[in-house]
């Protein structure tokens, strides 16, 4: 793979996750208990030997900084590395304008390492994808331009770019967020969408950014512009991720955009269901992150109540006494007193939840403290005068807030 070159997308904003991106930016948003965001991109291009990676970051970037700076250097390997790119407004004196305005501004990183194909990724996705199957489809194709994709409800194709395909699934139709997304052919309850993951040939990608950058009237991004512009004078061509096989999974095609705050707790909820659609745990494709040096969880019975841990996942650190944890998942060094019950929950880390609390349906951001007796998740009305309540009724506790003090 040393020919491939890896361009991490990794500046949003994340703004329809607030009040969790009020001081991270979106990739930076802990999940699954022990992981970021942005771990599951990163394991998707290592273990797809992919290790020449640079990471685009912007907004609010330093906790996404030491994040990387802790769990994913690469030392003493020549020609690989994962290395974090700040914007350094190498353009003039301005952020980046829009996804392919960031990959523009950073065309000298990009040349210096001399690819022959150049992966744009995003970063904040829940998913398993072996690149080298897209990049194998890219080559067999002669393609300029590869854009993978996947099939989701009609209604929600209005949030994403909706493709068209002929019998080779050669693009033939882009439309960034359309109000009226078209089906797919024969199946009229779904739609064809990209997934925000592109392989382009070096000087394909060179070529049209440049003509991008001087064109007024662009917003300068890949889903708005530059796909439009590419795809029908140049062979660009859509890569099926439901073709994507991972070694020893059963579920293949889980993708999630983590976009809102529903989005984030039902993919955290979507780990621990009876039977769950997407598996952390796979020793032929493992998922590193930064782990902390911390004990094991601990579950401790007190003279009047025993532990209850059921359909859970518990990170380590975490201290459980005397407590029910339902259906829920409880970060890093978190602690739980007795006789609290919690379900339903995310616990984002460094979490203390007080004696005979209910807690119900909330994501819980770190630095979280919550007085004994506190009922969350129960009166909806009462809950909104307080917290921020998402449209799907999951509870927001921003991060270092002191609830009933």
């Amino acid at each position: 793979m040393a020919g491939v070159l890896a361009m991490i997308l990794a500046g949003g904003e994340g703004t329809r996750l607030q009040p969790l991106t009020v001081t991270r930016s979106k990739p930076a948003v802990p999940f699954a208990g022990s992981y970021r965001l942005i771990d599951f991109v990163l394991n998707n291009f290592v273990n797809s030997d992919i290790i020449r990676i640079f990471v685009l970051t912007q907004f609010k970037s330093q906790s996404l900084y030491m994040h990387m700076k802790k769990g994913w250097t690469v030392n003493g390997i020549p020609g690989c590395f994962i290395d974090p790119i700040p914007a350094q407004m190498r353009m003039g004196k301005r952020w980046y304008d829009g996804t392919a305005d960031a990959i523009f501004q950073n065309l000298s990183f990009i040349r210096y390492n001399s690819p022959d194909q150049i992966c744009v990724f995003g970063s904040d996705h829940v998913y398993k994808m072996d690149i080298r199957q897209m990049l194998e489809y890219h080559k067999n194709k002669k393609a300029d331009l590869t854009v993978s994709a996947i099939k989701v409800p009609i209604k929600q194709a209005r949030s994403f770019g909706v493709i068209q395909v002929d019998s080779d699934w050669r693009m033939i139709g882009f439309e960034e967020k359309p109000k009226n997304p078209q089906p797919i052919p024969g199946d009229p309850e779904y739609a064809l969408v990209s997934m925000g993951n592109y392989i382009f040939e070096a000087n394909t990608l060179y070529e049209e950014l440049a003509l991008d950058s001087v064109n007024q009237n662009s917003t300068h991004d890949f889903g708005c512009d530059v796909i439009p512009s590419i795809y029908p004078k140049r062979p660009v061509y859509v890569y099926n991720f439901l073709n994507n096989y991972i070694p020893n999974e059963t579920n293949m095609g889980y993708w999630r955009d983590v976009g809102s705050i529903d989005t984030y707790w039902q993919t955290n909820m979507d780990l621990i269901s009876e039977e769950p659609s997407f598996i952390l745990h796979n020793p032929s494709w493992p998922l590193h992150t930064n782990y902390p040096p911390l004990p094991p969880a601990n579950f401790i019975n007190t003279v009047n109540r025993q532990c209850s841990i059921s359909q859970s996942m518990i990170s380590a650190g975490s201290e459980i006494v005397g407590a029910t944890v339902t259906h829920s998942i409880v970060g890093f060094n978190c602690r739980i007193e007795e006789n609290a019950e919690i379900s339903d929950s995310v616990l984002l880390g460094d979490v203390t939840i007080g004696s005979n609390c209910r807690i119900k349906k909330a994501i819980i951001d770190k630095h979280v403290t919550i007085a004994p007796g506190v009922v969350i998740g129960e009166d909806p009305e009462h809950d909104r005068s307080f917290f921020t309540v998402s449209d799907g009724g999951v509870v927001v506790i921003p991060k270092g807030a002191r609830i009933g003090y």
